[in-house]
């Protein structure tokens, strides 16, 4: 039952997943919760492990929690079912996009798109966070998550020469690893 749970689960997220990963977070939060595979933290925390590890995070997301609940096989099958609808979707729009790429409505629908995927991305980073400065269900201010939120922001907005940014994702990522070690350990 918990593998067909599972691969139900991340073919929704897979099915309904417009916009890359960020925007993904809000709909792998609904199947996760509502199976109770995770509990709100520990999504969390994995969110973040996964953002930092190599790969996509829906697919790092999905290995992990069918690892979690059964193993090498749901792990395998979660993994499956979340870049199966993908791969598909890629295989079509590759062999009829040529044919479609400079019509007007296909064109408009993009442009449609675009804003909506935006918008998800903006909620789901402020969701997250309030969630990492704001500590349990307290109103209670988390001052080494305020701190570590702000130097970030600052390095990213902060640092530009020229009108671009000189400072990497992958630097940011190491940055904010060595941040919070230096915060969470004094």
């Amino acid at each position: 039952m918990i593998y067909l749970e599972l691969f139900i689960g991340f073919l929704k997220v897979g099915l309904f997943s417009f916009g890359g990963a960020y925007a993904a977070i809000p709909l792998i939060r609904d199947v996760v919760l509502s199976y109770g595979w995770l509990d709100d933290e520990m999504l969390t925390y994995m969110i973040a492990v996964s953002e930092s590890t190599p790969g996509p995070i829906m697919v790092n997301l999905a290995t992990y929690i069918g690892t979690s609940q059964a193993g090498i096989i749901g792990g395998m099958l979660a993994t499956f079912a979340v870049v199966l609808p993908a791969f598909i979707i890629i295989l079509i729009v590759t062999a009829i996009m040529s044919k479609f790429i400079n019509n007007k409505y296909v064109k408009a629908l993009i442009s449609g798109i675009m804003p909506c995927v935006i918008g998800i991305i903006l909620a789901t980073g402020s969701c997250m966070i309030v969630k990492n400065i704001f500590t349990g269900f307290t109103t209670a201010v988390d001052i080494k998550a305020v701190i570590i939120s702000v130097i970030l922001a600052g390095l990213f907005f902060g640092i530009k020469k020229d009108g671009k940014k000189l400072i990497s994702p992958i630097a940011l990522i190491a940055i904010s690893a060595v941040i919070g070690m230096v915060v969470n350990i004094v």
